[in-house]
């Protein structure tokens, strides 16, 4: 008498189009990533505001930084005070439409800030409201 055996099949989870697919979510990924850049490369300390109006950021702006010694930095790279025309008039033609931020040490000298407020004015680019911090809750 034959009896019917049962065959036992072989289960195996199909590896390749996993592969396919993870490959795919990676690429995905890497493309929609938004990296963020360094705001700037040099140590300020920012002066105190008794009201700021709103947290939120509306748009991407670029930064000229002036920290206490009055060494500048234009997006993080340091700009020799002799040539600051020079690099305003790159970054404008580089970034038509961009507008740009003035970051100050609260002991920068004052007298820098209004080289650099002509500087700006020269080239034609429009001075924005420099940025502050909040000051410490009692």
């Amino acid at each position: 008498m034959q009896f019917y055996r049962r065959q036992n099949k072989n289960t195996v989870v199909p590896i390749v189009p996993m592969i396919d697919i993870l490959f795919i979510l990676l690429i995905f990924f890497i493309v929609s990533t938004n990296f963020k850049r360094p705001r700037h490369q040099m140590q300020i300390t920012l002066p105190t505001a008794k009201d700021l109006p709103t947290n939120q950021v509306v748009e991407e702006m670029s930064v000229l930084a002036i920290d206490a010694q009055g060494n500048l930095a234009l997006e993080g790279a340091n700009v020799p005070p002799e040539l600051l025309d020079d690099y305003l008039k790159a970054w404008q033609k580089v970034n038509p439409t961009r507008k740009l931020e003035v970051e100050a040490d609260e002991k920068a000298p004052f007298g820098k800030l209004v080289e650099i407020w002509g500087a700006l004015t020269r080239v034609g680019i429009q001075v924005m409201p420099t940025r502050t911090r909040q000051p410490a809750k009692p």
